[in-house]
């Protein structure tokens, strides 16, 4: 193929993916949840960073919330005003995941794990069906704290609750709590830690590669002109919340899981 055969098949081609993109019907996918789906600390900047132009992506998480508190501060109230305006969109997935904070020891938040807890969820899947748009339930994002090699997989009995909610319900359900905790296994606390928001204090890196992790600083001093805003996590190192390269590794993760759950929405995700 000579050269000018060459640019004019990559001119083509390059035509055709626009217009395929183009072609496409506009959908939205509002993601809800925690500080671990939230702008700043969450995965939830990364999975729209792999959505095409067709999607809007908007990520409604906020920090320190439970499956009751997120509905009891007025903050579901807000995703049903959303829900309210579908007409520009042939679809609309509402992706929910929570857990961290409906554990004990959250006050004001934790929920009861066999009653509370799936009736909140169930709830939030029956509003959203309610509207006529889709919901999609997602196991908590595993922590990354190691004992002997291995992650203390603390959230597992809410992923399970998560996942019977799903069933029950018939709704799509994506187990990222199994997965992001198989593959923080596999690269161990050192790699682990490089997920966080910040890097970790010296004697915790160090002590990473023995493969047990020390407890992350309780009162850690924040990096200078570090600000904390109301509902995000503080810019700080810890095993729960992301930084950039977290949310990039987790977001794609999530896309994935996604269009194997949903196929339909394989085309607008980004190769």
């Amino acid at each position: 193929m000579n050269r000018i055969a060459f640019l004019l098949s990559a001119t083509l081609l390059t035509a055709a993916c626009t217009f395929a993109q183009a072609a496409l019907p506009p959908v939205r996918i509002i993601l809800v949840g925690d500080s671990t789906v939230a702008v700043k600390s969450g995965w939830g900047p990364g999975f729209c960073a792999d959505v095409d132009s067709q999607v809007t992506c908007l990520n409604m998480a906020k920090g320190g919330r439970s499956t009751s508190s997120y509905r009891a501060e007025g903050s579901w109230a807000q995703v049903m005003d959303q829900l309210k305006r579908n007409a520009q969109f042939s679809a609309t997935y509402v992706l929910i995941q929570f857990g961290h904070n409906d554990q004990p020891g959250k006050p004001g938040r934790s929920t009861d794990l066999a009653t509370e807890f799936p009736a909140n969820l169930r709830q939030y899947v029956q509003d959203v069906k309610a509207t006529g748009a889709q919901a999609v339930l997602i196991t908590s994002l595993t922590r990354r704290s190691f004992k002997d090699g291995k992650v203390k997989d603390d959230l597992l009995p809410w992923a399970d609750a998560t996942k019977k909610v799903a069933a029950d319900e018939g709704v799509p359900v994506l187990d990222l709590n199994a997965e992001s905790l198989a593959a923080v296994e596999k690269m161990g606390p050192v790699e682990a830690n490089t997920l966080a928001m910040a890097p970790p204090p010296a004697d915790v890196a160090a002590h990473a590669a023995s493969g047990t992790s020390m407890a992350a600083p309780k009162t850690p001093t924040p990096p200078p002109n570090a600000v904390e805003r109301p509902g995000e996590a503080a810019p700080l190192f810890d095993y729960t919340h992301l930084g950039d390269k977290g949310s990039a590794y987790f977001g794609r993760m999530v896309a994935n899981e996604l269009t194997a759950a949903v196929p339909a929405l394989q085309p607008y995700m980004k190769n």
